[in-house]
């Protein structure tokens, strides 16, 4: 595997990581598939805001790091700590999971106020920036001249699953309807975000 593919990987393994969890925004999406209401905007808000964000944050972190090679050590070391961390709350969502609530039925909304919806829940959420600009940008920097075959893997791994998310939420409705199938996933999440710092670690030392 070429050291680009290995990047694009690693971007894609982290980026689904992060984004698939229980929160505001994969609800709302979820929720608007389950309605079969105004999809299409809500995923290109959705994947095109993440783009736009994991590119910032990666020609941001990327021009400090090569300005200060002193800080790669440091951003591995910070981002594994974030990974053990985000793991461990992961664990524990697995261990108490809770199962995601929509609502099919309703008065269905227009299209400037559900798109305006979307772009709240994705620009005024304070972990889209840590996720995606802190540590999705830090970590692509730590690959170098690979680092944007990292960030599109992120963004390719953003893109799959808000549209699978949108377009198959009718279909998984009675599957993500159990605490059970959260319980595996987050497990999953768990550790993948595990192995993921133990390599930053290894990287830094």
């Amino acid at each position: 595997m070429t050291p680009a593919l290995l990047a694009a990987v690693s971007g894609l393994g982290l980026g689904l990581s992060l984004i698939v969890a229980i929160g505001a925004q994969n609800a709302f999406v979820l929720r608007q598939g389950l309605r079969t209401e105004h999809v299409a905007a809500v995923v290109a808000v959705c994947l095109l805001s993440d783009a736009v964000l994991i590119a910032a944050g990666t020609a941001g972190a990327g021009a400090l790091v090569t300005r200060v090679p002193e800080l790669l050590t440091v951003v591995c070391l910070a981002g594994a700590a974030f990974l053990l961390a985000y793991g461990a709350m992961a664990a524990r969502r697995a261990v108490r999971p809770a199962a995601l609530v929509t609502e099919e039925a309703g008065r269905r909304a227009g299209l400037l106020v559900t798109v305006t919806t979307c772009l709240a829940l994705t620009w005024l959420n304070p972990h889209v920036y840590l996720d995606t600009v802190v540590l999705l940008g830090s970590l692509a920097s730590t690959w170098d001249d690979d680092r944007w075959w990292f960030a599109a893997g992120a963004a390719v791994g953003s893109t799959l699953w808000f549209v699978g998310l949108g377009y198959g939420a009718r279909l998984l409705r009675p599957l993500f309807a159990r605490p059970s199938s959260w319980r595996v996933l987050d497990a999953v999440i768990a550790v993948v975000m595990v192995t993921l710092a133990a390599g930053l670690v290894v990287r830094a030392v």
